[in-house]
């Protein structure tokens, strides 16, 4: 197997990154779309701060690794993307499910950027104003991604074009294997 924890702050480029993944074969499994899916059976709404607050409750309530627990079970294929891991307890839980299969990969660009691709994507949870993405970015913080984040195998910095980072992607996916 070959599995790639992706982490990387909102609008650093993940989802680019993960849809250059699926067109070399990778199957994908995104921790996000996993709390979603938690959350709408619980009957939470969808906006940013509803999905968050409860995503923060479940850490605090069945310890910060849940949601990574809750992900394992969704890898199938033998070369996983895990988009959106938060913490080291998380990767904890990959290492420990999938072994030395498991390489985390970092997504990195600057605030500017990332608050402008927020802006442009226009999804429901997107921040509307510059407080609010700092208020996400402190969320996302206080999880330890920060923390995941210095403790990557390999970094992409994603600073440029799209069509760029995007042709970046596919050949580091390629020569991954």
């Amino acid at each position: 197997m070959k599995i790639i924890v992706l982490a990387g702050m909102p609008g650093a480029g993940k989802e680019e990154f993960v849809e250059v993944a699926r067109t070399v074969g990778y199957d994908v499994v995104r921790m996000g779309d996993v709390v979603r899916e938690w959350a709408a059976r619980q009957g939470i709404g969808s906006d940013d701060r509803s999905i968050g607050g409860y995503a923060d409750a479940e850490r605090k309530r069945h310890g910060y690794d849940i949601w990574a627990r809750r992900s394992a079970d969704k890898v199938h294929a033998e070369r996983t993307i895990i988009d959106g891991s938060r913490g080291v307890d998380e990767l904890r839980v990959f290492k420990s499910a999938f072994g030395e299969d498991v390489m985390l990969l970092a997504i990195s660009s600057s605030k500017k950027a990332r608050f402008e691709r927020l802006q442009r994507r226009g999804r429901k949870d997107a921040p509307k104003t510059w407080e609010e993405f700092l208020a996400r970015d402190e969320r996302e913080l206080s999880w330890g991604l920060g923390g995941l984040m210095a403790l990557a195998d390999e970094t992409i910095i994603n600073e440029g074009a799209l069509q760029d980072f995007k042709r970046n992607v596919r050949k580091y996916l390629v020569k991954r294997g």
